[in-house]
């Protein structure tokens, strides 16, 4: 799929950027990998770090272009020959982007038209967007400026044309072990000697996603999207007060009550989504409910889910218990 290919990742200094980074390289023989983002210090250990670890050959195939997805005219010529791009850039923290509701506007909504436009007017083959569970019935602006971002794609199909540039969405939760995840904090805490974690609430629920899963829905995404496709994973739940006791058995919780923008449980999929929403083995999809998506765009092999379906962490069929998330741990200490 992507042999021989020109791909760029916007924001790929950050955890899935790295992450997607050695794995393409790994999997495909790539013509060049772009790794598009405005940090330079990140950017400048990011190379430092993958010119040690990478072979000499695999690391001529890596390019560095600092700028902001906000800046079309810098997008434009990043994606000069370039065949596919993940859109990875965005503003994440709730807390940040609801003091700075402008700033994050910019780059999650503006920033996703910016790249839309710029894929179409470079003939780039395939976009596919990174989007989250906070786009479900969003409570918080970040979660609002991803609901928009994720119509801005879908509906950039109908921009494109039939001939013209793909654009796919993958959605999952909090990629357990990122920066701004719960663990390290956790962990940082425990490290530190605290004898109790606080816990928003104690009925929260979240889901498990690594980074390599969410690499392998990008991958997925880009072999078989058609256009206008929504990806989600089929991933376990787990409590966030299981998670505490697996980072450190028997520790003190104290209940410090939910903060704005939270929710006790994440939704993936609404049950107003059930007429959308097909079945996989591994994966959900939710197609387009447009006038220019075809049928003949739908991936075989599906089944339409229930009326009244809804995914969510709270009433999810699959659950890590306390036992689970410390093997999970222990995985992802590996990597």
């Amino acid at each position: 799929m992507l042999n021989g290919a020109n791909v760029l990742v916007t924001g790929g200094t950050g955890s899935f950027g790295k992450k997607f980074i050695n794995m393409a390289l790994d999997r495909y023989d790539l013509e060049r990998l772009i790794i598009y983002s405005r940090d330079e210090f990140k950017q400048s250990e990011l190379k430092q770090n993958l010119k040690i670890k990478l072979s000499p050959e695999k690391f001529k195939k890596l390019r560095f272009f600092i700028g902001d997805v906000r800046d079309k005219e810098r997008l434009l010529r990043a994606f000069k020959g370039v065949d596919y791009v993940i859109h990875a850039a965005a503003m994440k923290q709730i807390t940040t982007c609801e003091y700075n509701p402008f700033e994050a506007i910019k780059t999650n909504i503006h920033g996703a038209q910016n790249v839309i436009d710029a894929a179409i007017d470079r003939d780039v083959k395939k976009v596919v967007a990174l989007s989250t569970d906070k786009a479900v019935n969003p409570i918080n602006l970040y979660g609002g400026t991803k609901l928009v971002s994720d119509k801005l794609f879908i509906s950039a199909n109908a921009y494109s044309g039939g001939n013209g540039t793909i654009f796919s969405i993958v959605r999952y939760g909090n990629v357990a072990g990122s920066r701004g995840s719960v663990i390290p904090f956790f962990k940082k805490m425990v490290e530190d000697g605290v004898n109790e974690l606080p816990i928003t609430d104690f009925n929260m629920t979240r889901f498990w996603i690594t980074l390599e899963e969410g690499v392998e829905l990008v991958f997925k995404a880009l072999s078989e999207s058609k256009g206008g496709e929504t990806y989600i994973s089929k991933i376990p739940s787990f409590k966030i007060t299981d998670l505490a006791y697996a980072i450190k058995d028997n520790i003190k919780l104290k209940e410090i009550g939910i903060r704005e923008g939270e929710k006790i449980d994440e939704v993936m999929i609404t049950k107003d989504d059930w007429k959308n929403t097909y079945e996989y083995e591994k994966h959900y999809i939710i197609y387009p409910s447009f006038e220019w998506w075809s049928k003949k765009n739908f991936t075989n092999g599906g089944i339409q889910i229930a009326k009244d379906f809804e995914y969510n962490s709270g009433n999810n069929k699959e659950w890590l218990s306390v036992a689970d998330l410390k093997k999970a741990l222990i995985t992802l200490e590996k990597y």
